[in-house]
């Protein structure tokens, strides 16, 4: 939609204190527009806009807000205003706001919450922070092997307004334990009169609740389903996973790998509304860091001293061969921590992968050295072409291997593999590169050195 227009009649309607034409305006929009316009309005002016939303779309509409919009709108309403929003929640986005918030603020929250709703929310707070645990919903249509179809959809009928999906039902034992998952449309086409136990398969497939939300990703994902059931260790259903859920987490995660890799760390605020002062203390670590690591590139120069004096060209190769290793180890870290990621590749795959980029790199390193190679001869004659074309063919293979090797290193750690930041395996393949480039140089122009 064009919201340019629109966003500059809404202004003016809010400045004008005309409340009806401004419900009327947004009345037909969808909910996520309506975040939309709510993000690029002036802070001054959302929450008037906010608060205008009739009382259903208006939790709708706070879901669809990034965490620190979310804190911005709840300081400004009333505790009676508060209550109702979150209460009205569903209990997935209301964990989501719970856990993007501070200790004291969730608190209060929790505080102004019906009895029932408190104690659901306190529950899914107890899961660990990147768990299924915390992104499931415990809202969901259970129905016995025993019943007939025509019982359940009596069920489903009175059931239907509690429950976040009723795309699958899930059939249960009298104890809880999950026993299969029937798609809506069986019970819909089946005879009334027939059992459940006849439609059953027993071929539920369910995910622990203290798993990793990124395995529940990668679930849904691999079974194209509309629903994923959680469980306790012993086969309880407590909840679902719906693929809007499943979504957010992969936007997440894909966001944070980036923001990693690009050496900012995690980013979990809005660029449209962070500023300055954030992102400096974001950035500025990572760039402190590297510039004491590329010193001891700065150092290992001066050793060489004497081959830079012997053969001063040597110098006009130097960013050409270093940043050509720096590139090639970026490569190879950006495709293997996707395929990580992914779960395309597991860390024991590593040898056989290894084996693959050494031959990549070794390929990819002799056709940047013939392509170097007549440069250096132009340039210093044809020592100095043996010198770079050598140099550039062991700094892409250096660089390759430092590139591929790193994320799994990393995760053999049981850390991030994204932590291989670009930045930091371009500063490791700089100075690399300048041991190499000297070196090969030193041994090359002058053996006596």
């Amino acid at each position: 939609m064009q919201y340019e227009g629109l966003l500059e009649e809404i202004r003016q309607l809010l400045d004008g204190r005309r409340w009806k034409e401004v419900r009327a305006r947004i009345e037909e929009l969808p909910n996520q527009d309506i975040a939309e316009l709510i993000l690029r309005l002036e802070k001054s002016r959302r929450i008037f806009l906010f608060k205008l939303l009739p009382r259903p779309r208006a939790s709708e509409v706070f879901s669809y807000l990034s965490g620190d919009n979310q804190d911005a709108l709840l300081q400004d309403m009333t505790d009676h205003e508060t209550r109702e929003l979150v209460a009205a929640l569903t209990p997935d986005d209301r964990t989501a706001l719970f856990q993007e918030l501070p200790a004291e603020a969730t608190q209060r929250l929790l505080e102004l919450l019906p009895p029932g709703a408190q104690r659901e929310a306190r529950e899914l707070l107890g899961y660990p922070a990147e768990s299924v645990g915390r992104l499931m919903t415990p809202e969901y249509i259970a129905v016995r092997a025993d019943w007939t179809v025509e019982r359940c959809l009596q069920h489903i009928r009175g059931q239907r307004e509690r429950a976040e999906t009723v795309n699958v039902i899930y059939v249960t034992d009298r104890t809880g334990r999950l026993l299969d998952a029937l798609t809506i449309r069986r019970f819909i086409v089946a005879d009334p009169a027939t059992r459940v136990e006849a439609l059953m398969d027993y071929h539920a497939i369910s995910i622990d609740a203290a798993e990793d939300r990124e395995k529940a990703v990668a679930m849904v994902q691999r079974y194209d389903m509309t629903a994923l059931p959680v469980v306790d260790t012993e086969g309880v259903l407590l909840g679902t996973v719906t693929p809007d859920d499943v979504m957010d987490v992969a936007e997440a995660e894909a966001t944070e790998d980036f923001q990693k890799v690009g050496g900012v760390g995690v980013l979990n605020f809005s660029m449209r509304d962070a500023n300055m002062g954030r992102l400096y203390r974001r950035r500025v670590g990572w760039l402190v860091l590297l510039v004491f690591i590329n010193m001891l590139g700065g150092e290992i120069i001066a050793l060489f001293e004497a081959t830079i004096q012997a053969t001063v060209v040597l110098v006009t190769f130097l960013p050409l061969v270093i940043d050509t290793g720096g590139n090639a180890g970026t490569q190879s870290a950006t495709l293997m921590v996707r395929a990580l990621a992914t779960g395309d590749v597991r860390a024991r795959d590593w040898l056989r992968l290894w084996g693959k980029e050494a031959g990549v790199s070794i390929a990819l390193g002799t056709t940047v050295a013939v392509a170097v190679w007549a440069l250096g001869l132009y340039r210093g004659g044809p020592e100095v072409a043996w010198v770079v074309a050598l140099a550039m063919l062991a700094v892409v293979f250096m660089g390759s291997m430092i590139g591929m090797l790193l994320p799994f290193g990393l995760q053999r750690l049981s850390l991030d593999p994204a932590t291989a930041s670009a930045p930091l395996i371009t500063s490791i393949a700089d100075i690399g590169g300048i041991v190499i480039y000297f070196a090969i140089a030193a041994a090359l122009l002058d053996p006596t050195l």
